[in-house]
């Protein structure tokens, strides 16, 4: 695997997690109540909790994205 083709498997990659996380986030925004009595069939959940999870879920998501995908394609862009 040459440069070329690790950089833009890095560049697609983070923008492809960056559209998972971005549908994630506006999917919790608009259908909130919706989600959480499907979770809260399975799991006992208060609404406080709910959100507690889904934005550090969100938050850890986007860390790894930036650390493994964005980052990585920052550095072989800019720095190579």
């Amino acid at each position: 695997m040459n440069l070329d083709t690790l950089r833009s498997f890095l560049g697609w990659g983070a923008i492809l997690n960056f559209f998972f996380v971005s549908i994630w986030f506006f999917l919790f925004l608009f259908a909130k109540e919706g989600i959480h009595r499907l979770h809260s069939r399975w799991f006992p959940l208060s609404r406080e909790s709910f959100a507690v999870i889904h934005y550090s879920g969100m938050a850890g998501y986007k860390l790894l994205t930036w650390l493994f995908f964005a980052m990585p394609y920052f550095v072989l862009r800019f720095c190579l």
